[in-house]
């Protein structure tokens, strides 16, 4: 069978319909299926991690020491392992997970709750934030940030 012809102007315009009856029938139903034969890999540790507002990338590392020779320091390699690129809304919620299991563990005990250390303010520090912020301006954004704040 050999598809219509479609003459200029004549070609229907699929997108209007599909969007509309995608909004009728709502979230699509995504079914989990898992592969056997997927290669898993190691890491020991994470040697890097940053977002580029667009994508999470995170590098996972591993690392192998070197024979250990009498009366010398120990030495070794960390090589990249894995690199995962995640968007947005996978990395909110791989965060989302990270937090849950890291209750859970503190929960059973497994590790101990961060305790919060009140930083100790230098006495520079004493001043009021719109001092310390007018000392990272300019100097003449500063005396008018100066003139501004003392109205206050």
């Amino acid at each position: 069978m050999s598809p219509e012809p479609i003459t200029k102007g004549s070609a229907p315009n699929p997108a209007p319909a599909a969007s509309a009856a995608a909004a009728e029938r709502g979230a699509a139903s995504i079914r989990y299926v898992d592969r056997a034969d997927m290669v898993e890999t190691f890491a020991d540790s994470v040697t890097g991690l940053i977002f580029d507002g667009q994508t999470l990338r995170i590098e996972f590392g591993v690392t192998r020491f070197d024979d250990v020779k009498p009366n010398a320091p120990i030495t070794g390699r960390r090589y990249p392992a894995c690199r995962l690129v995640l968007p947005p809304v996978a990395a909110v919620d791989l965060i989302n997970r990270m937090q849950q299991i890291a209750a859970a563990l503190t929960q059973a005990g497994v590790v101990k709750a961060a305790q919060r250390q009140r930083r100790r303010q230098r006495p520079a520090d004493r001043r009021p934030n719109n001092q310390r912020l007018a000392g990272a301006l300019p100097a003449a954004a500063r005396a008018a940030f100066r003139s501004a704040t003392k109205s206050r």
